[in-house]
Protein backbone atom coordinates (compact mmCIF):
# COMPACT_ATOMS: atom_id res chain seq x y z
CA UNK A 1 0.00 0.00 0.00
CA UNK A 2 1.33 3.44 -0.93
CA UNK A 3 1.60 5.89 1.93
CA UNK A 4 0.33 9.42 1.34
CA UNK A 5 2.54 12.31 2.40
CA UNK A 6 0.41 15.39 1.96
CA UNK A 7 2.27 18.60 1.32
CA UNK A 8 1.81 21.14 4.11
CA UNK A 9 0.89 24.56 2.71
CA UNK A 10 -0.64 26.25 5.78
CA UNK A 11 0.64 26.74 9.33
CA UNK A 12 -1.14 24.78 12.04
CA UNK A 13 -3.08 26.57 14.82
CA UNK A 14 -0.15 25.90 17.16
CA UNK A 15 2.27 27.47 14.68
CA UNK A 16 0.00 30.49 14.32
CA UNK A 17 -0.27 30.89 18.10
CA UNK A 18 3.49 30.62 18.54
CA UNK A 19 4.11 33.18 15.78
CA UNK A 20 1.61 35.64 17.25
CA UNK A 21 3.05 35.30 20.76
CA UNK A 22 6.58 35.71 19.39
CA UNK A 23 5.91 38.77 17.25
CA UNK A 24 3.22 40.58 19.28
CA UNK A 25 4.16 44.11 20.32
CA UNK A 26 1.04 44.57 22.43
CA UNK A 27 -1.40 42.54 24.50
CA UNK A 28 -4.22 43.01 26.99
CA UNK A 29 -3.81 41.48 30.45
CA UNK A 30 -7.12 40.75 32.19
CA UNK A 31 -6.82 39.62 35.79
CA UNK A 32 -9.41 39.09 38.52
CA UNK A 33 -10.19 42.21 40.51
CA UNK A 34 -8.10 44.51 38.33
CA UNK A 35 -8.84 46.70 35.34
CA UNK A 36 -7.55 45.37 31.99
CA UNK A 37 -3.94 46.42 31.37
CA UNK A 38 -2.76 47.31 27.88
CA UNK A 39 0.86 46.31 27.43
CA UNK A 40 2.72 47.98 24.57
CA UNK A 41 6.33 47.49 23.62
CA UNK A 42 7.50 50.21 21.25
CA UNK A 43 11.20 49.40 21.58
CA UNK A 44 11.00 46.19 19.57
CA UNK A 45 10.72 43.93 22.61
CA UNK A 46 7.85 41.42 22.25
CA UNK A 47 4.97 41.96 24.67
CA UNK A 48 5.36 38.38 25.88
CA UNK A 49 8.79 39.31 27.19
CA UNK A 50 6.99 40.50 30.33
CA UNK A 51 5.37 37.11 31.03
CA UNK A 52 6.88 33.64 30.77
CA UNK A 53 4.82 30.45 30.63
CA UNK A 54 5.28 27.36 32.76
CA UNK A 55 3.56 24.05 33.26
CA UNK A 56 1.40 24.18 36.43
CA UNK A 57 3.49 21.57 38.24
CA UNK A 58 6.75 23.37 37.47
CA UNK A 59 5.48 26.78 38.56
CA UNK A 60 3.59 25.36 41.51
CA UNK A 61 6.59 23.60 42.97
CA UNK A 62 8.75 26.72 42.65
CA UNK A 63 6.22 29.28 43.85
CA UNK A 64 3.81 27.86 46.47
CA UNK A 65 0.84 29.99 47.48
CA UNK A 66 -2.35 31.42 45.98
CA UNK A 67 -2.72 31.88 42.25
CA UNK A 68 -4.29 34.80 40.39
CA UNK A 69 -6.44 33.87 37.33
CA UNK A 70 -5.35 35.78 34.25
CA UNK A 71 -6.19 36.08 30.58
CA UNK A 72 -3.82 37.39 27.92
CA UNK A 73 -5.47 38.69 24.76
CA UNK A 74 -3.66 39.20 21.45
CA UNK A 75 -5.02 40.60 18.19
CA UNK A 76 -3.12 39.75 15.02
CA UNK A 77 -3.35 42.74 12.67
CA UNK A 78 -2.25 42.69 9.03
CA UNK A 79 0.73 45.04 8.49
CA UNK A 80 -0.56 46.06 5.06
CA UNK A 81 -3.55 48.38 4.45
CA UNK A 82 -6.03 45.65 3.50
CA UNK A 83 -9.75 45.86 4.12
CA UNK A 84 -10.64 44.33 7.53
CA UNK A 85 -7.10 44.07 8.92
CA UNK A 86 -7.76 41.71 11.85
CA UNK A 87 -6.34 38.33 10.86
CA UNK A 88 -6.72 36.36 14.08
CA UNK A 89 -7.12 36.52 17.83
CA UNK A 90 -5.32 34.52 20.51
CA UNK A 91 -6.39 34.18 24.13
CA UNK A 92 -4.07 32.54 26.67
CA UNK A 93 -5.53 31.68 30.06
CA UNK A 94 -3.74 30.60 33.19
CA UNK A 95 -2.69 31.55 36.70
CA UNK A 96 -0.16 34.11 37.90
CA UNK A 97 2.06 33.44 40.88
CA UNK A 98 1.92 37.14 41.75
CA UNK A 99 -0.42 39.96 40.64
CA UNK A 100 0.64 41.38 37.28
CA UNK A 101 2.31 44.79 37.22
CA UNK A 102 3.79 46.71 34.32
CA UNK A 103 6.37 48.07 36.76
CA UNK A 104 7.78 44.63 37.60
CA UNK A 105 11.53 44.50 37.07
CA UNK A 106 11.45 40.83 36.04
CA UNK A 107 9.22 38.72 33.84
CA UNK A 108 6.07 37.52 35.61
CA UNK A 109 5.60 33.75 35.99
CA UNK A 110 2.35 32.37 34.55
CA UNK A 111 1.02 28.84 34.85
CA UNK A 112 -0.32 27.96 31.41
CA UNK A 113 -3.92 26.83 31.15
CA UNK A 114 -4.74 26.84 27.45
CA UNK A 115 -4.50 28.94 24.31
CA UNK A 116 -7.44 29.61 22.02
CA UNK A 117 -6.78 30.56 18.40
CA UNK A 118 -9.58 32.16 16.36
CA UNK A 119 -9.66 33.26 12.74
CA UNK A 120 -12.22 33.27 9.92
CA UNK A 121 -12.04 29.48 9.72
CA UNK A 122 -13.08 28.94 13.32
CA UNK A 123 -11.61 28.22 16.75
CA UNK A 124 -8.86 25.84 17.87
CA UNK A 125 -7.53 24.99 21.34
CA UNK A 126 -3.77 24.62 21.77
CA UNK A 127 -2.02 23.00 24.74
CA UNK A 128 1.34 23.94 26.19
CA UNK A 129 2.77 20.55 25.16
CA UNK A 130 1.79 21.25 21.55
CA UNK A 131 3.36 24.72 21.68
CA UNK A 132 6.56 23.29 23.12
CA UNK A 133 6.70 20.70 20.32
CA UNK A 134 6.17 23.35 17.62
CA UNK A 135 9.11 24.88 15.77
CA UNK A 136 9.13 28.69 15.61
CA UNK A 137 8.46 30.18 12.20
CA UNK A 138 11.70 31.91 11.09
CA UNK A 139 9.64 34.59 9.30
CA UNK A 140 7.37 35.51 12.24
CA UNK A 141 9.25 38.50 13.64
CA UNK A 142 10.19 39.82 10.18
CA UNK A 143 6.86 39.30 8.39
CA UNK A 144 5.55 42.83 8.91
CA UNK A 145 8.72 44.49 7.60
CA UNK A 146 8.92 42.16 4.60
CA UNK A 147 5.28 42.68 3.58
CA UNK A 148 5.39 46.46 3.96
CA UNK A 149 8.63 46.52 1.94
CA UNK A 150 6.94 44.51 -0.80
CA UNK A 151 3.97 46.90 -0.89
CA UNK A 152 5.87 50.18 -0.50
CA UNK A 153 8.85 49.45 -2.73
CA UNK A 154 7.60 46.79 -5.15
CA UNK A 155 3.85 47.27 -5.17
CA UNK A 156 3.66 47.03 -8.94
CA UNK A 157 4.77 43.39 -8.72
CA UNK A 158 2.00 42.23 -6.39
CA UNK A 159 -0.77 42.02 -9.06
CA UNK A 160 1.58 39.85 -11.10
CA UNK A 161 1.09 37.09 -8.51
CA UNK A 162 -2.55 36.80 -9.55
CA UNK A 163 -1.33 34.76 -12.51
CA UNK A 164 -0.56 31.94 -10.07
CA UNK A 165 -4.06 31.81 -8.55
CA UNK A 166 -5.98 28.71 -9.59
CA UNK A 167 -8.75 28.66 -10.51
CA UNK A 168 -8.38 32.11 -11.96
CA UNK A 169 -10.14 34.76 -9.86
CA UNK A 170 -13.38 36.33 -10.97
CA UNK A 171 -13.11 39.57 -12.90
CA UNK A 172 -13.65 42.81 -11.03
CA UNK A 173 -10.74 42.80 -8.58
CA UNK A 174 -10.18 46.40 -7.50
CA UNK A 175 -7.04 45.83 -5.43
CA UNK A 176 -4.70 43.01 -4.46
CA UNK A 177 -2.39 43.15 -1.45
CA UNK A 178 -0.31 40.64 0.51
CA UNK A 179 -2.20 39.77 3.69
CA UNK A 180 0.22 37.38 5.37
CA UNK A 181 3.43 35.43 4.94
CA UNK A 182 4.79 32.46 6.84
CA UNK A 183 7.27 29.66 6.26
CA UNK A 184 4.81 27.88 3.96
CA UNK A 185 3.78 30.66 1.60
CA UNK A 186 2.02 33.96 0.98
CA UNK A 187 -1.65 34.86 1.37
CA UNK A 188 -3.07 37.51 -0.96
CA UNK A 189 -6.23 39.49 -0.29
CA UNK A 190 -8.26 40.17 -3.42
CA UNK A 191 -10.63 43.08 -2.86
CA UNK A 192 -13.84 43.50 -4.83
CA UNK A 193 -16.48 46.23 -4.46
CA UNK A 194 -18.03 45.49 -1.07
CA UNK A 195 -16.27 42.18 -0.45
CA UNK A 196 -12.93 40.37 -0.54
CA UNK A 197 -11.38 36.95 -1.00
CA UNK A 198 -8.13 35.46 0.31
CA UNK A 199 -5.98 33.13 -1.78
CA UNK A 200 -2.93 31.10 -0.85
CA UNK A 201 0.31 30.85 -2.84
CA UNK A 202 2.49 28.13 -1.29
CA UNK A 203 6.27 28.18 -1.54
CA UNK A 204 7.99 25.33 -3.35
CA UNK A 205 9.16 24.14 0.07
CA UNK A 206 8.86 25.51 3.61
CA UNK A 207 11.36 28.17 4.64
CA UNK A 208 13.84 26.88 7.21
CA UNK A 209 15.80 30.13 7.67
CA UNK A 210 14.88 33.77 7.26
CA UNK A 211 17.36 34.29 4.43
CA UNK A 212 15.41 31.76 2.35
CA UNK A 213 12.25 33.88 2.32
CA UNK A 214 13.44 36.41 -0.27
CA UNK A 215 14.43 33.76 -2.84
CA UNK A 216 11.07 32.03 -2.37
CA UNK A 217 9.23 35.29 -3.12
CA UNK A 218 11.40 35.81 -6.21
CA UNK A 219 10.60 32.24 -7.28
CA UNK A 220 6.87 32.99 -7.08
CA UNK A 221 7.32 36.15 -9.15
CA UNK A 222 9.38 34.27 -11.72
CA UNK A 223 6.69 31.61 -11.97
CA UNK A 224 4.06 34.32 -12.42
CA UNK A 225 6.02 35.84 -15.30
CA UNK A 226 6.19 32.44 -16.97
CA UNK A 227 2.46 31.91 -16.66
CA UNK A 228 0.92 31.61 -20.09
CA UNK A 229 -2.30 33.49 -19.46
CA UNK A 230 -2.47 37.27 -19.21
CA UNK A 231 -3.70 39.03 -16.12
CA UNK A 232 -6.66 41.15 -17.10
CA UNK A 233 -8.39 41.10 -13.73
CA UNK A 234 -7.70 44.59 -12.43
CA UNK A 235 -10.25 47.09 -13.68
Amino acid sequence: MRLSHARVTHPSPAERVLSILTAAQSMTVVSDGLDPVEVHRLDGTPAMGHIHLHEPSEAGSAQPGPRVPVRLEFTDIAPTPVRERTRARVTVTGLLTTPYSTDAAESTCMEFGQAVFEDHRGRAFVTLDTLQETDPDPIATSEAAMLTHLVDDHGELVPLLLRLVQPQPEKGVTRVLPLAMDRYGVTLRLEYPGTHRDVRLPFAKPVARLDQAGPQIHALLAAARRASHRNQLLT
